[in-house]
């Protein structure tokens, strides 16, 4: 059962062509009994039921740190009574002795608190000996963590090394990873399968009470067990339920000392698995630390992104007790990352960021479903067509200065336009519309000739409304406050096409409500300096779906000039990206003066893509490389996305070895796993379909399989020379 949404009208709609995607059992309840009947009266009172968010952090209307008790690693304390933990994992052979401790010496350098290293066979087991010795020696107490699949006798050697041992319930009991599908007629034959699991791991569990050691429970989407596969499906539940079990072993031996994860590559997944997880443990009562990660997030500016949404959504609810961000660069960059989102996170809890008290009664946090609103209508009048205004996927705004204007083929391309012979079309990258604070004045033919060249190909301009009774531009968008709006009655200004509306969230619920008697095509979401913007947003997604209002609303982030860029990224990915994930939001304006526009749009169509809304370049599932890797995981990477990154609505997986393939690349249409030294082996989902072809020609193999499978498309010849450009280079 899902809540109804409003009645469309026969118009279209934002997110209608949105997949909904099942993260557990929805829980309704109603407000009040379900119906009563009155005294000398013969009609049912149906009450309409309300949903009642269950408890999974400390307050939705406020980032408080939720309470954990303190796990030891070494000298590392993990909890909520201690600053969060930043973590890497090394990418060198572990055999290679020097190679291992240099690494690690390098990510201890750069700020790391906790190092994993992997550890296949009984070889690395031995040289993590080794590693932790030397390390010793040249004064480095960085704690390591062991990363163990399918080796529960190498696990017990390597915690006599390690501070901490990291498991994962989908491997480290039940063998090798296959979708093989099992029939539970009898629950009671799921259950007495427990028992083999707590007769391989409990060994385990003692040495490291024993040892002091630290245990990481660390379950990945895609990665669980054919007997968790069978029982509850690919979903958060079963990561939850996986990690439960390990989890219920230790604490029948009184063992304590232990973190959960739940990382997947899907930042949607991911958030709603850690929900569920904290959700099940205030049920339970119980406080252990969360280890955050988006696992195979990628490399550069999109890794971050998915990073940021899904890591900063759940510390700005104050989850989160330790974080990597998993990208695929060398190990010592992944710090700075992590170490802008703990701060965010730390800063966010200290100084209280949020909103007073409000109830909030519409936001599921089990079952994912966009919000839907309203595209703009064409009316018989209009001189433009403003059906473009925004996108059915999700919007990005652009904002522009009046500088800008100087250099029209410059700027069109900064806005993701094609130029034919100077003159600006829409591609599948463009920005939507844009946001001018100034305009031309009526003096300035070349800066209105640019402007109407944008508009003319749907590209519309916002202002002001004062600043279009100053300039008026035909044809635009004028932008007043809710207030303002309400106070004239709702009506469009004078000099312009339409109306939008900007929220900065101290409007009443009535002022929200009154929204409706608005003839607005949009409204900007431009939260007030110094309220927390995700919080604040909550409150008015929530008003505005109680009353029924299905206008578009689009985030507007703003950021001083001189903002670091991957201050930029980060912060927008945790604040818009946080409501995103719940489906709240059609859209973004990211606004920094100086900032150049492209980099500005790029961010905020990485954004869209990484909230799993609006699909303009090919999705990479990149694992960050480990010890494990059979190939230059960099190297292979850009050589793929050189070739195959032209194909929106694809997504492929680049995975170093099995460990991180067919189950830990779920959510990609092919893949290209390394299965031994130079082979390669192709997937289409998660059905190998090549085994063990040479390096040399996988690549080539990849874009053919792409081809057989109808996903391919040819660059535009501009686009190929480009390309080729770029490989050479």
């Amino acid at each position: 059962m899902r809540l109804s949404s409003v009645a469309s009208r026969g118009q279209p709609q934002l997110g209608a062509a949105a997949g909904q995607q099942a993260h557990g059992s929805m829980q309704l309840r109603l407000a009040r009994p379900a119906f009563r009947v009155e005294a000398a009266a013969t009609e049912l009172l149906i009450p309409k039921p309300e949903l009642i968010i269950p408890k999974y952090c400390e307050s939705i209307n406020q980032t408080r740190r939720r309470p954990t008790r303190t796990v030891t690693i070494g000298p590392v304390k993990v909890g909520s009574e201690h600053p969060i933990a930043l973590q890497t994992m090394t990418t060198t052979d572990t055999r290679n002795i020097q190679a291992t401790v240099d690494q690690v010496k390098k990510c201890a350098d750069a700020g790391a608190h906790i190092v994993r290293i992997t550890v296949q066979g009984r070889k690395e087991a031995e040289a993590c000996m080794k590693i932790r010795e030397q390390l010793f020696k040249d004064g480095y107490d960085v704690p390591l963590v062991a990363d163990i699949h399918f080796q529960p006798a190498v696990a017990m050697i390597v915690a006599e090394a390690f501070e901490k041992v990291r498991i994962n319930p989908g491997n480290f009991a039940d063998g090798r990873k296959t979708f093989e599908e099992i029939n539970y007629d009898d629950p009671k034959q799921f259950e007495l399968e427990k028992q083999h699991i707590e007769e391989v791991f409990t060994p385990l569990v003692l040495k490291c009470k024993e040892l002091g050691r630290a245990l990481r429970i660390g379950t990945n989407h895609g990665s669980l067990s054919a007997r968790i596969l069978s029982y509850y499906g690919d979903t958060p539940r079963g990561m939850v339920e996986s990690a439960f079990e390990f989890a219920e072993i230790c604490r029948k031996h009184d063992y304590h000392n232990f973190v959960f994860s739940m990382k997947a590559s899907n930042p949607l997944v991911m958030v709603s698995a850690y929900r569920l997880l904290a959700e099940e443990q205030y049920k339970h009562g119980w406080d252990y630390p969360l280890h955050l990660g988006v696992t195979e997030a990628g490399e550069g500016e999109d890794g971050r992104m998915k990073s940021a949404i899904g890591i900063g959504a759940l510390l700005m609810d104050g989850l989160g007790d330790t974080i990597r961000v998993s990208l695929t660069e060398d190990p010592e960059y992944e710090i700075d990352p992590c170490r802008r989102l703990a701060s965010l996170g730390e800063t966010a809890c200290k100084e209280g960021w949020g909103v007073p008290e409000f109830q909030e009664v519409t936001r599921d946090t089990h079952t994912f479903s966009r919000r839907v609103g309203l595209l703009p209508a064409q009316k018989e009048e209009d001189e433009l067509d403003y059906r473009p205004l925004l996108h059915r996927d999700g919007t990005v705004f652009s904002a522009v200065s009046l500088s800008e204007l100087d250099a029209p083929e410059q700027l069109y391309r900064k806005l993701g336009a094609k130029l034919v012979v100077g003159m600006p079309f829409k591609d599948i990258a463009t920005s939507d519309s844009i946001f001018m604070r100034q305009l031309p004045v009526s003096g300035d033919a070349d800066g209105r000739r640019a402007l109407r060249r944008l508009q003319d190909v749907g590209v519309h301009i916002l202002a002001p409304a004062a600043e279009l009774a100053a300039n008026p531009l035909a044809g635009a968008v004028a932008v007043l406050s809710v207030r303002e709006a309400l106070a004239t009655g709702g009506k469009v200004p004078a000099g312009a096409a339409r109306l939008a509306l900007t929220l900065d969230g101290s409007e009443t619920d009535e002022q929200l409500a009154a929204i409706k008697s608005v003839d607005a095509v949009v409204a900007l979401l431009d939260i007030q300096d110094g309220v927390s913007h995700i919080h604040a947003s909550r409150r008015i997604f929530d008003a505005l779906k109680r009353a029924e209002n299905d206008i578009p609303i689009i985030h507007h982030i703003r950021f001083p000039a001189g903002t670091a860029r991957d201050e930029i990224v980060i912060k927008t990915g945790s604040w818009v990206g946080g409501l995103l994930v719940d489906g709240l939001g059609d859209g973004a304006l990211i606004e920094v003066e100086g900032e150049d526009v492209d980099f500005l749009r790029t961010t905020g169509f990485g954004l869209l893509q990484g909230c799993r809304m609006r699909n303009i370049k090919t999705e990479y599932v990149s694992c960050p490389s480990c010890g494990r890797t059979l190939f230059d995981l960099q190297e292979v990477t850009d050589q793929i996305r050189q070739r195959t990154g032209h194909l929106p609505g694809v997504a492929i997986a680049v995975m170093g070895c099995i460990v991180n393939g067919p189950g830990e690349m779920a959510d990609a249409d092919f893949g290209y796993v390394g299965g031994a030294p130079g082979k390669i082996d192709l997937y289409v989902g998660k059905e190998v379909v090549k085994r063990g072809i040479p390096m040399e020609q996988a690549c080539d193999d990849l874009i053919q399989l792409i081809k057989d499978y109808g996903r391919w498309v040819d660059l535009p010849e501009e686009e190929e020379a480009m390309a080729a450009e770029a490989v050479v280079a």
